[in-house]
């Protein structure tokens, strides 16, 4: 009986998410786009910047507000006394969600990302309009260097340094390129952990699952604490610190 019921329930969440999203995108995408092009003659290019960055983030919520009630979203920031943003953001990867999820954060945010969203028609050129970063694209100077700008213009950054999802609870290992722009710029990194959107959807499918998905902001790492580590040594670092965060969500201690 149990199994009926989440298939039924499953059954339901797909047949609502999946119009929902398709109308909520049809209306919004074109109005965002029009708004963006009215707007690029008569504003500078910083602002410009911002309203796609936030005009993303809003659509990022609104494809979580469309798999409601089935999936909930719950975000917690555990130091909120910290010094005010930019941030490098550290997150696991688990989900084709988890970039909607960084709709949650309350600053302005610049994802780095591979290569694929930058061909999708109409999401690519806001992704490029928004500054979002590609490893693959640039030299390691020219990241640095952007990354850079981007913090100083008071925009965090957002990196996925396991590279391509997980699929599951395990978390794979972090490439190195994030952790060094972060040693030479001097920035404050904070681990993100993102947990329960395995199956939101599961890798290789488009079925969504009902879930509770939580976002954790974890203390920040300052420069100070950091500055004289190895690449090597901090990534691990800042890796460990989201693994024994994950795991204590996962065995219900938070």
């Amino acid at each position: 009986m149990k199994s009926f019921l989440r298939c039924s329930a499953i059954l339901t969440q797909n047949l609502l998410f999946y119009p929902l999203l398709l109308i909520m995108t049809a209306v919004y995408v074109p109005l965002a786009t029009l708004t963006v092009t009215v707007l690029a003659p008569f504003i500078s290019r910083r602002r410009l910047m911002r309203r796609v960055r936030r005009a993303i983030s809003f659509y990022g919520r609104l494809v979580f507000l469309c798999a409601r009630p089935f999936v909930r979203v719950e975000y917690r920031d555990l130091d909120p006394k910290a010094p005010p943003a930019p941030f490098i953001f550290i997150c696991n990867h688990r989900s084709a969600s988890d970039p909607f999820l960084m709709a949650c954060l309350p600053y302005e945010g610049v994802q780095i990302v591979n290569l694929w969203p930058f061909r999708l028609p109409i999401y690519g050129r806001f992704a490029r309009i928004a500054g979002y970063l590609s490893v693959h694209e640039l030299s390691f100077e020219q990241f640095r260097e952007r990354i850079g700008q981007l913090l100083r213009e008071g925009a965090s950054v957002v990196s996925f340094p396991e590279g391509t999802r997980s699929g599951g609870r395990e978390m794979g290992a972090f490439t190195s390129s994030i952790f060094r722009a972060a040693l030479q710029t001097r920035a404050r990194i904070v681990p993100l952990a993102i947990s329960g959107n395995e199956k939101i959807p599961p890798k290789g499918s488009l079925i969504l699952h009902p879930g509770l998905v939580k976002v954790h902001k974890l203390p920040a790492v300052e420069y100070d604490t950091y500055k004289d580590m190895p690449v090597f040594k901090l990534k691990n670092h800042v890796r460990q610190l989201l693994y024994e965060h994950l795991s204590k969500i996962e065995s219900d201690q938070i």
